[in-house]
């Protein structure tokens, strides 16, 4: 399926969990557009002493990595000190638009299909132009809905940061600062806004600017809602991320409800004009809401999927 074009560089940051870095840029490099692609690892530094040791191995790795081929180049930037997935994102990326004007994004945790590279270049060329659209995610969490779904995509107002991609004149449109704060959380229209892509994200905001967690992610979508665009998101998600074990820097717990499985057809995505679908919609904003009944719906599908596992029968219910 490789074909001669041009594609988009790749980024992928990594920090202190070789197997999973070992997955992830293996996944990659078994990508059709692989031997196309220029790969850029961004590897962070160690956050204290007892990481010193797994952060050493990470690097040592992608310094091997980066010597066995399979793209058209590879590129390592090692840190020395810790400079925080956030800021590791954000400086990186930013540095990659400005040269290329477009870029994919993966972190070290994340299975691609082999043709994820394929889906991501398509919609970043289909969409480029389309100012309704403001990144392209290659996840895509196993919403009921789309068992019964007929096209190849379909759009939400959240941005995902499971693998990801974006253009330089969306991302110019983000100011990590965030000095329109105050006057957000003044106007209850642009609060409700933010919270169509899930109640969660103004508490996440507030954190933000509070300084309880330092998140890129949560800034990239509130730009999102500013600019009132959507992101495009595959019917069969292209990515399936491997970290929701605890063992990540910023998860700490498994959240099986957004475990999916990874595409293996690999006809050419179509894809198609920007439209909501309610029920899609709903579905999604409903996995991540903060409320009591979000938080009892992911409590019961935990459950259920435990049990399952543990047992091996099926239990009905409402998914």
């Amino acid at each position: 399926m490789a074909e001669d074009r041009s594609c988009a560089p790749v980024a992928v940051f990594v920090y202190k969990r070789k197997d999973y870095a070992e997955k992830t840029l293996s996944a990659l490099r078994n990508n059709f557009l692989a031997e196309q692609t220029d790969l850029y690892i961004f590897s962070d530094g160690p956050k204290s002493e007892k990481d010193r040791q797994a952060v050493a191995e990470v690097q040592d790795f992608v310094r091997g990595f980066s010597a066995q081929g399979g793209f058209r180049s590879v590129h390592v930037n090692l840190a020395s000190d810790n400079r925080g997935l956030a800021f590791s994102i954000i400086g990186g990326v930013t540095g990659l638009l400005d040269q290329f004007g477009r870029i994919i994004v993966a972190e070290d945790d994340l299975l691609t299909s082999r043709d994820y590279l394929t889906y991501m270049n398509d919609a970043l060329d289909f969409y480029a132009a389309d100012a309704r659209i403001w990144s392209v995610s290659g996840y895509t969490p196993p919403l009921k809905g789309l068992s019964t779904w007929k096209q190849d995509v379909y759009f939400f107002y959240r941005a995902s940061s499971w693998g990801w991609a974006t253009w330089k004149d969306r991302w110019d449109l983000v100011d990590w600062e965030m000095q329109d704060y105050e006057s957000f959380v003044k106007d209850p229209a642009l609060v409700a806004r933010l919270a169509r892509g899930g109640s969660d994200m103004p508490g996440m905001l507030k954190q933000q600017m509070e300084g309880e967690i330092d998140s890129w992610a949560i800034r990239w979508c509130y730009a999102q809602s500013r600019a009132d665009m959507l992101t495009v998101y595959p019917r069969i998600s292209r990515v399936r991320n491997m970290g929701n074990d605890g063992s990540g820097t910023h998860t700490d717990a498994v959240a099986s409800e957004f475990d999916t499985r990874l595409n293996e057809q690999y006809d050419a995505c179509v894809f198609q004009e920007p439209a909501l679908h309610n029920r899609l919609s709903g579905e999604f904003r409903l996995l991540y809401d903060a409320g009591v009944r979000g938080k009892l719906n992911r409590r019961c599908k935990r459950l259920k999927n435990h049990l399952q596992a543990k047992t091996g029968k099926a239990f009905p219910g409402k998914q």
